[in-house]
């Protein structure tokens, strides 16, 4: 009966993590499907997930540029075969056909995180951030236009039109920029970057076990 009680009192319990990332980076896809299999596998806690801003490259126009050329200046025209293979074998092993051959623009993602940013009282932050890693790397859209974007919060339930009009007018961008500074004087330098409960920081995509371990201990400390 004991042991009834304290998984009552458990299941009660609320685990926060705050998602430092950019929808660009594959290893953030990757992480955020560890982070998912990790929470079903301890589904004694409930979960409540923020998404956080993160530029790997905030020097990208606002209209992007062609990826080819992007990828061949930032790593050499000689190493993208085998980061791109090195990636998708790294991806069956978490159910991700990453589809780079499809990818044309390498966006500034500054306007995607406003949307991640706005969605948050919709609860479907986590949904949009997963649409918008598969539009980017298993369809290739680009997800720095802004019309992708909008029909990306239509699909999911958001005002689109206030959407269109707040792109326009971009009253949310200094706190989305002061988000990204904040992460850097944390001392993020690297995503996917995984904060659990304020208290327990876990970075890179790791494995499905490490994140199941971290959860309890996080969980453990809220006893």
């Amino acid at each position: 009966m004991v042991a009834q009680v304290e998984l009552r009192e458990i299941d009660l319990m609320k685990i926060e993590i705050d998602i430092v990332s950019d929808v660009v980076c594959p290893w953030c896809f990757l992480g955020k499907r560890k982070l998912d299999a990790a929470m079903k596998q301890v589904p004694n806690f409930t979960y409540e997930l923020r998404w956080r801003p993160f530029q790997l490259d905030p020097t990208i126009p606002p209209e992007g540029m062609a990826r080819k050329d992007y990828m061949a200046r930032k790593f050499g025209p000689e190493k993208i075969a085998a980061i791109h293979a090195r990636l998708e074998e790294a991806g069956r092993e978490d159910g991700v056909a990453f589809a780079f051959d499809r990818i044309l623009r390498s966006p500034n993602t500054l306007d995607a995180h406003r949307l991640i940013r706005w969605a948050q009282a919709s609860g479907k932050q986590s949904e949009i951030v997963d649409r918008l890693f598969t539009l980017y790397f298993i369809e290739g859209a680009d997800i720095g236009d802004r019309h992708v974007l909008i029909e990306v919060a239509r699909e999911y339930g958001l005002d689109a039109d206030l959407m269109a009009r707040l792109m326009v007018e971009g009253v949310d961008i200094g706190p989305v920029r002061e988000e990204i500074s904040t992460a850097a004087r944390m001392g993020v330098s690297g995503v996917p970057f995984f904060i659990f409960n304020g208290k327990y920081a876990v970075s890179g995509a790791q494995p499905v076990d490490g994140l199941v371990g971290v959860i309890w201990k996080a969980g453990s400390a809220m006893e």
